[in-house]
């Protein structure tokens, strides 16, 4: 398959790595400084056992054009950048194209596909020009979260740090081929992917998470691991995201015997 990752940053790094280890035509769509440095360096991949892996992509972009259209296309930047790279994504449609979302939070196609009052709704903030909406028609879209915490340590250079799902799921809930061809697409690169009937569910329990972590991380300087090892800060987490977001985090980290130093 021909795979493009708008975004070579730690979540579009991390999958476009994965999946060019696999054997898969993986195209890294980004800005010129990144670009130069993947193609001087290639692309390394740091895993969490410390397992150090460099892949050269078939193809580095800096715009749709330069992409082509592409078979799967995942938008691994941040949400507000996601109208910045709008323009790029019709070049990159070709006649079966799915386009994949990696943000945290709301996306914008929320209520697309959605049925119900706000049928097509657009969520100002998040598409404040309609571009995005343009772009990417919505049956063209398969929702995605993320779980996998990574991060840039230089560009190209992806630390993998802990997680590996990646659930997706259709707009309108229902369990389609395509969905399974790219869980089992996702399975290929060494991650845990389902298909799952109601993926803004999803997207809710990750945002709930997020929302009670995100602050105490900001306040005390911790990590997730740190957040969760401790007596006082685990206590407050688990009452600011409610049991059923606390169950979804990875199991070590909800262990009431591990302690920070046994969990980094």
């Amino acid at each position: 398959m021909k795979i493009g990752v708008v975004g070579a940053g730690a979540i579009g790094g991390l999958v476009g790595a994965r999946l060019a280890l696999g054997g898969e035509a993986v195209t890294l769509l980004d800005l010129p400084p990144v670009l130069e440095a993947i193609g001087r360096d290639g692309l390394r991949l740091i895993e969490p056992d410390g397992t150090d892996r460099v892949v050269r992509p078939a193809r580095l972009a800096a715009s749709g054009q330069d992409a082509g259209p592409q078979d799967v296309v995942f938008l691994a930047v941040k949400a507000h950048q996601l109208p910045e790279v709008a323009a790029h994504l019709p070049a990159m449609t070709g006649p079966g194209t799915v386009f994949t979302t990696l943000q945290n939070g709301l996306p914008w196609w929320y209520f697309q596909r959605h049925g119900g009052p706000f049928e097509g709704h657009r969520i100002g903030c998040l598409d404040p020009r309609g571009s995005l909406a343009a772009a990417v028609p919505p049956e063209r879209i398969l929702g995605c979260v993320a779980y996998p915490a990574s991060e840039a340590l230089a560009p190209g250079v992806i630390h993998h740090v802990e997680g590996d799902r990646f659930p997706v799921g259709e707009l309108d809930g229902s369990e389609s081929p395509r969905a399974a061809s790219l869980a089992a697409l996702l399975g290929q690169g060494g991650f845990r992917s389902r298909v799952l009937t109601d993926i803004r569910g999803e997207v809710w329990l990750k945002a709930v998470g997020s929302a009670a972590l995100s602050p105490l991380s900001a306040l005390t300087g911790l990590t997730l691991a740190g957040i969760c090892g401790r007596p006082d800060t685990r206590a407050r987490a688990m009452a600011l995201s409610g049991n059923r977001a606390w169950r979804a985090l990875p199991r070590r980290f909800r262990s009431k015997k591990r302690w920070p130093e046994q969990i980094a």
